[in-house]
């Protein structure tokens, strides 16, 4: 829990003219014209809990503090009962400094870190399947027409990814309408700051959807159940591993949505199918991302 006074609930999402968070950078393009274009930019942020150094995230810069909320949370060092009396950021260091009430047992956990497939920095701590075995994910419903409504509000939305391209984001939504959007270099980044999000304000998790734009994989998986979140979509694919947690833990997984289309490969019993796909339109070639076309 948070010892800190409570705060008002922020809407989050992208701001793609923020001067912060890409950079214009000079070059030439197929035919040798001079060419300038925008691109995200990646800083270094090192994380401490308490007096102990965690690690330093290469990341755009913006909501260090759920940065460093989620990235704990999501590690399993820092539990959702712990109280956390303040989140520092120095601008001018890059380091931000997570302090609890009580002593915790990072020491262990960082001895027990394995690699995951997310990109860049993203890892997970050993104790982690065990901890999402005791997570008892509450019922909920995905209506097709929210998934459909939340798909192209969240394309339309101005974005990092169609400012400067080159970044992945996570979206927490009710229902159909998109409450919080985060971007990042890596997914992993996007999704703690999420997690992170829900904490600071105590927000509830059991009737939220988690959209992202990367692949549904393990560490995926694991990171939306230990928030406590029953649906998670994609536009993109799938891994193995990913399918079996999420078949394990009852997690509603929905990959590949776009535009009229998408897969259920867990989960399937909380989908309504409302919508009349005679309605939906069909998504426009400008939010194609990277390499969707392989998981056709």
């Amino acid at each position: 829990m948070m010892k800190m006074e409570k705060a008002a609930i922020p809407l989050i999402v992208p701001d793609p003219d923020d001067p912060r968070l890409t950079e214009r950078v000079a070059g030439t393009d197929q035919t040798g014209a001079s060419v300038e274009i925008k691109v995200p930019v990646e800083r270094p942020l090192t994380l401490y809990l308490n007096a102990q150094e965690i690690v330093t995230m290469m990341t755009i810069g913006d909501y260090p503090e759920y940065l460093a909320l989620g990235y704990l949370l999501n590690q399993n060092m820092l539990k959702y009962d712990d109280i956390v009396t303040e989140v520092e950021y120095d601008d001018d260091l890059q380091v931000v400094v997570v302090r609890t009430e009580h002593h915790t047992n990072f020491e262990q956990k960082l001895k027990k870190r394995t690699q995951t497939s997310g990109c860049a920095q993203g890892t997970a701590f050993g104790d982690l399947l065990e901890a999402i075995e005791s997570v008892a994910l509450l019922p909920a419903e995905l209506r097709t027409s929210w998934l459909y409504q939340m798909t192209h509000a969240i394309n339309t939305m101005p974005s990092l990814y169609l400012e400067a391209g080159a970044i992945h984001g996570c979206v927490l939504c009710q229902q159909g309408t998109p409450v919080c959007y985060t971007e990042d270099v890596g997914r992993h980044n996007a999704v703690d700051k999420i997690a992170g999000w829900i904490y600071r304000h105590g927000v509830d998790p059991a009737d939220k959807i988690l959209y992202t734009t990367g692949r549904l994989t393990s560490e995926m998986v694991i990171k939306t159940v230990r928030m406590g979140i029953p649906i998670l979509v994609s536009r993109s694919g799938f891994t193995a591993w990913g399918v079996d947690l999420a078949r394990q833990v009852g997690l509603t997984l929905v990959g590949r949505a776009r535009g009229k289309r998408f897969i259920a490969l867990s989960g399937g019993q909380r989908i309504i199918y409302d919508q009349n796909l005679a309605f939906v339109e069909e998504e426009s070639a400008r939010h194609t991302r990277k390499g969707e076309h392989r998981d056709e």
